[in-house]
């Protein structure tokens, strides 16, 4: 692809919200200027079904020859964006504590059906992380069992259940969250375990994950203080040495919102979209400040037309979000 080709498409690199009940005209504005990647939707922007579908009309409109990634967050429990029956289902914890994998696969199934109904094209789960303290307030009731093994006959289910279902799905909290007892919407959570004990234990589900098919896996802002000095979000190591070479994953990467406390360290949020999208994020996530988004784009924007971000990394991108997005325009899914 041409350089100037490429520079056109530099917003396909973002994932982005919105506040209120609907897009604004505003927001349609620029992601139709910018032909964002994709969008996330939160619980207020998810009412009734017709509403809910109305919103990803006007979104989809507002795109010219690209396919966007309508994403949410519909993992069970407490975290549905999406609420009511029968978008809504227990938290992984219920189904786990019970051993109910079938009953797990019928209940997301309805889910997966409905959002795939409306114009979701990606739900961001399964949780794949390892349900390791008690003080973890962050996960609590979202994690599918205390050891590897439980977790990964969620994970797997849950990525069967959505491409049977027409969606496409996202492991996350890679590397692994389970272990700490901080929040990252609040602070960086900070982990001590060595290399060997991740290999053992919270790389299996996401390796699982990833032989089953998963589409995409989101990182966390955390810091795992035995393999590198770099909290995740900006970390190639991590990126590239654990998730790439290890457990040998080829699609996009996402970051975790970048508005959040625990990414702050990391500068204004242009400082922290570039210093992700460095470390090996294809998607940049932006929750619904959409002063802040529009900040991050335009520095990413200069970084990139000022050489701060080299072609070779953008088109590596570029190629894995165009596989993906071929997914959205077949059948492949189904």
């Amino acid at each position: 692809m041409s350089k100037s080709k490429l520079f056109e498409r530099l917003g396909q690199f973002f994932m982005i919200g919105f506040k209120g009940k609907e897009p604004s005209p505003e927001f349609l504005e620029f992601v139709s200027e910018e032909q964002i990647g994709g969008i996330i939707l939160f619980e207020e922007n998810c009412g009734s079904y017709d509403v809910l579908k109305e919103n990803i009309k006007k979104i989809k409109a507002s795109y010219r020859d690209m396919t966007p990634l309508i994403a949410v967050d519909q993992e069970g429990g407490r975290v549905c964006r999406i609420k009511g029956m029968p978008a809504e289902y227990h938290s992984a914890s219920y189904y786990a504590s019970g051993k109910l994998l079938e009953k797990f696969a019928e209940d997301y199934a309805h889910s997966a059906l409905y959002m795939e109904s409306v114009g979701i094209s990606l739900n961001l789960a399964p949780v794949a992380d390892i349900f390791l303290d008690e003080d973890n307030d962050c996960l609590r009731d979202r994690c599918f069992g205390r050891t590897a093994e439980e977790v990964s006959a969620f994970v797997e289910k849950s990525i069967e259940v959505s491409h049977r279902s027409g969606l496409l799905c996202c492991l996350k909290h890679f590397p692994g969250l389970g272990s700490a007892d901080t929040d990252p919407h609040l602070a960086v959570p900070v982990v001590s375990i060595d290399e060997p004990t991740w290999l053992e234990r919270e790389m299996i589900p996401f390796m699982s994950g990833v032989e089953k098919g998963v589409d995409f896996v989101m990182t966390t802002h955390m810091l795992m203080s035995k393999i590198d000095d770099k909290i995740v979000t900006e970390s190639e190591n991590v990126i590239n040495k654990l998730l790439r070479e290890q457990i040998g994953f080829e699609g996009p990467v996402i970051s975790d919102a970048l508005d959040m406390n625990g990414a702050a360290a990391l500068g204004e949020p242009g400082e922290r979209a570039v210093k992700a999208f460095r470390a090996g994020h294809d998607i940049l996530l932006f929750g619904q400040d959409f002063e802040d988004t529009v900040e991050a784009f335009d520095y990413f924007v200069r970084a990139c037309r000022d050489g701060d971000i080299s072609e070779e990394r953008l088109e590596s991108a570029q190629q894995r979000i165009s596989g993906i997005k071929l997914k959205l325009d077949s059948n492949v899914l189904q």
